[in-house]
């Protein structure tokens, strides 16, 4: 069942039971509805009360449902708030823990709404490029005000049930450890004779002036919802709850809506919340698989990365060791760490108490021996096989039986360094994206000997440590890093061919990533780049790259850390400047190699860098490094700034359509390093097949 029905006394309970947060599907609908019904029909019962199973009263919409003709199936949402609205015995809504959304809606057509202290209240579709579609901004300003319901319909945010308490929303909110549902039933009994039937609907929205703060509100929203429609269209939205009548108000509303959800950043928004969801789904890792448990962890090396990572499980409470090779490394990154506390404490991001716990969670050691109790260890050293090898042989002669041994490689072969062991089917890649405090993507690499409880565990700790965990199979690069060679490698023929460094990044920026790849290069270092390609000439001759990336290195313009890379930098300053030193490089390289400079467009350098990215990650999913094309849109958007609104290379490639991207694919084939640009047999076969990469 997913709503029971039972009647205690002159009161019927209808109890919403649709794990794990009571989402609003067509069969739980359907069963609110009748038990709606049942009740009317009932001589004895003279009041109903709408509550939630377990852990919620209703997140709002089923996300199964998502996107699915059984969104739309009769009843809909609209149609069961409509009976409970025109339901002739009072109903009163019993809220605890969860209540949002649609579950929110429902909860505002009913006669009254008491609470729990602590539950969650809020109305997010903002969150996934909509507005709420069943009279949520209709009715919450009959009940909270115009200003407080605004504010909340535009953030999305959740508020406490005990803030809004003595609102209209509520009619009590019991006192806290009160059992939700005889305390609800008792109050049912007392209103069960009152009549008229309180409404919602009925209030009416009381701003003065609401002009001038309606107008204020359209400009303050303007001003920071960027690309994205749903704010603006929710302030409008509320704003026909003053001007309209509230019928009037709630067509308006559903044409609002209906709007939205065919906007392709809506669209986008929706792919990343279902996406996020499918990444901790592994085929041939049930759900039940039994996972270690992490009680202690421990961090090789304590520079940028190392120390990152240490502070991403002092932050889930977890202690974590951290080990150098020389006193004055340790002392380094833990005053880094501290530092990085610090920083946060000064900018009231985290309390005093807080602050004493975390700092005291990492402590710093030179000693093997002294790791080895831990249930994980993750090393973060120098991206070299042999440096890799060196310490994961000492990890295996040091570890205890049963713990992880993680790498932080960001591309080398993970089976190899599990060779380097006697238990490779403890060894995972756990790659971290920096600053690993503050980065949520994390690259979950399985090694063909990997045990299904080593990688179930490394996705539960993702949740722990609040990343998003994606798994990958081994190849050079994994997912994130294999496909941004691409990238790379196509801007580097542009400035051959033509265009320079602040273009390119300007165009790709126009776009929506944050940062172009020269700015990007500049942050992470040249020098970084350069390693991997002097690795890449030897075991891959046949790739070809642009040297200018070399040539720079060469001038040693390492990026922001040199103050000069394909950039200029002043001192204490982090803005760009472009170089007239690097501009005539890459012009005199262009003439060294015979290329002959053309003007090239924004289009062209958006294509192709992004184009390179949806090629590369087609063949990763063809090869089953990737699960699935979503695992590559979560990657992008988690840990390489591609834009939100655009839901990632792979989803962007669906809108644009397979054909039109394949078709410019095939052009590039054939012009200056046309080998480069193979198009992936997936992409070929699912553009001829009229399908696209997520389905």
């Amino acid at each position: 069942m997913s709503a029971e029905y039972a009647v205690n006394g002159t009161v019927a309970v209808i109890t919403l039971s649709n794990p794990p947060v009571n989402g609003l599907g067509h069969a739980t609908r359907t069963a609110a509805v009748e038990g709606v019904r049942r009740a009317l029909d009932d001589s004895a019962v003279k009041v109903i009360v709408i509550t939630g199973a377990g852990k919620a009263f209703s997140g709002g919409a089923d996300i199964k449902e998502f996107n699915s003709p059984k969104a739309l199936q009769e009843p809909t949402l609209h149609s069961l708030i409509r009976v409970v609205e025109e339901s002739t015995k009072p109903i009163v809504a019993a809220i605890h823990t969860v209540c949002m959304g649609g579950g929110l809606e429902l909860a505002l057509g009913c006669n009254y709404r008491v609470a729990l202290p602590g539950a969650q209240i809020a109305l997010p579709e903002v969150k996934l490029g909509l507005l709420p579609g069943a009279g949520g901004t209709q009715r919450l300003p009959r009940v909270l005000g115009l200003e407080t319901a605004l504010n909340m319909i535009v953030s999305g945010t959740p508020a406490l049930s005990e803030k809004l308490a003595g609102t209209a929303l509520f009619d009590e909110v019991f006192p806290a450890g009160t059992d939700l549902l005889p305390a609800a039933v008792t109050f049912a009994q007392k209103i069960a004779d009152a009549r008229p039937l309180p409404k919602v609907r009925d209030r009416k929205v009381d701003y003065p002036n609401h002009e001038a703060f309606l107008q204020f509100s359209r400009n303050t929203v303007k001003a920071v919802a960027g690309p994205f429609p749903a704010p603006l269209e929710c302030v409008e939205t509320v704003a026909a709850s003053v001007t309209r009548k509230f019928e009037d108000g709630l067509k308006f509303e559903r044409e609002r809506f209906l709007h939205l959800i065919q906007t392709p950043e809506s669209k986008s928004l929706r792919h990343a919340f279902m996406a996020e969801r499918q990444a901790s789904k592994v085929p041939d890792v049930p759900p039940d698989t039994p996972a270690r448990e992490i009680r202690k962890a421990a961090v090789i090396g304590a520079g940028t990365m190392g120390g990152g990572i240490a502070m991403n499980f002092a932050n889930a409470g977890i202690p974590v060791l951290l080990l150098e090779t020389k006193q004055e490394a340790l002392d380094k990154g833990i005053a880094t760490i501290r530092k990085n506390y610090e920083n946060t404490l000064k900018k009231g991001k985290l309390t005093q108490d807080k602050f004493d716990q975390r700092t005291a969670l990492i402590t710093g050691t030179l000693d093997y021996a002294a790791i080895a109790d831990a249930d994980i260890v993750i090393e973060a050293v120098f991206e070299d096989m042999g440096v890799k090898e060196t310490v994961f042989r000492k990890l295996d002669d040091v570890m205890k039986q049963g713990a992880i041994l993680a790498s932080n490689t960001s591309t080398l072969d993970l089976d190899k360094i599990a060779a380097f062991t006697k238990r490779p089917q403890d060894v995972i890649g756990l790659h971290f994206f920096s600053p690993a405090n503050v980065m949520k993507l994390l690259e979950i690499v399985r090694g063909k000997a990997t045990g299904k409880d080593v990688l179930a565990t490394a996705l539960a700790l993702s949740k722990k440590l609040k990343k998003t965990g994606v798994v990958s199979g081994v190849c050079d690069g994994f997912i994130g890093n294999r496909m941004i060679e691409q990238y790379f490698r196509q801007a580097g023929f542009l400035l051959e061919e033509g265009a320079s460094p602040e273009q390119v990044d300007r165009a790709i920026e126009k776009f929506g990533f944050p940062m172009g790849p020269f700015r990007m290069s500049d942050l992470a270092g040249n020098d970084i780049g350069w390693y991997i390609r002097k690795r890449r000439y030897v075991e891959k001759p046949e790739i070809a790259y642009s040297k200018t990336a070399d040539l720079l290195c060469e001038m040693g313009r390492f990026g922001q850390k040199t103050s000069a890379g394909w950039y200029d930098y002043k001192e204490g300053d982090r803005k760009a400047y472009p170089s007239d030193v690097v501009n005539a490089m890459i012009v005199q390289h262009s003439a060294d190699i015979g290329v002959e400079r053309r003007k090239i467009s924004d289009q062209e350098i958006v294509e192709r860098l992004v184009y390179s990215l949806v090629n590369e990650g087609a063949l990763i999913v063809e090869e089953g490094i990737a699960l699935r094309a979503s695992d590559i849109d979560m990657v992008y958007l988690t840990g390489y700034g591609f834009p939100l609104y655009r839901g990632g290379p792979m989803f962007y490639a669906d809108t644009v359509g397979l054909p039109n991207v394949l078709g410019t694919i095939e052009r590039l084939s054939k012009g200056r390093h046309g080998e480069a640009w193979k198009p992936a047999p997936l992409l070929v076969k699912l553009a001829a097949e009229g399908k696209g990469l997520n389905g």
